[in-house]
């Protein structure tokens, strides 16, 4: 199946992959809605519970360390620069009402 083809559940985005930034899609329903993965179907897709018990394992004993690993390479990376650069640009501003349409 194409990636053209999936196109309900996802709004497309940009992100890392290494240094590189790529086209990935945040999935906009699912179990995995406000993730951001790098193919649509995996919004669909099914759980590995293993996988996850190990990240929740992983995250009761080490999440301080990691959130603050984080958050000096977002804050600091060029590329995690640049991918926030463009996903503030990419997003749509809501459109005010004229005032004549408002109600008083």
């Amino acid at each position: 199946m194409k990636v053209l083809e999936i196109t309900e559940g996802v709004a497309l985005v940009y992100g890392k992959k290494g240094n590189k930034v790529t086209k990935k899609y945040r999935c906009t329903s699912g179990s995995r809605k406000g993730r951001i993965v790098a193919k649509p179907s995996t919004c669909t897709a099914p759980k590995k519970i293993g996988a996850a018990q190990t990240l929740k394992k992983t995250r009761r004993s080490k999440g301080k360390t990691l959130d603050i690993k984080r958050s000096r390479t977002k804050r600091a990376t060029s590329s995690s620069r640049r991918v926030a650069t463009i996903n503030k640009a990419r997003k749509i501003k809501p459109t005010r009402r004229s005032s004549k349409r408002r109600r008083t």
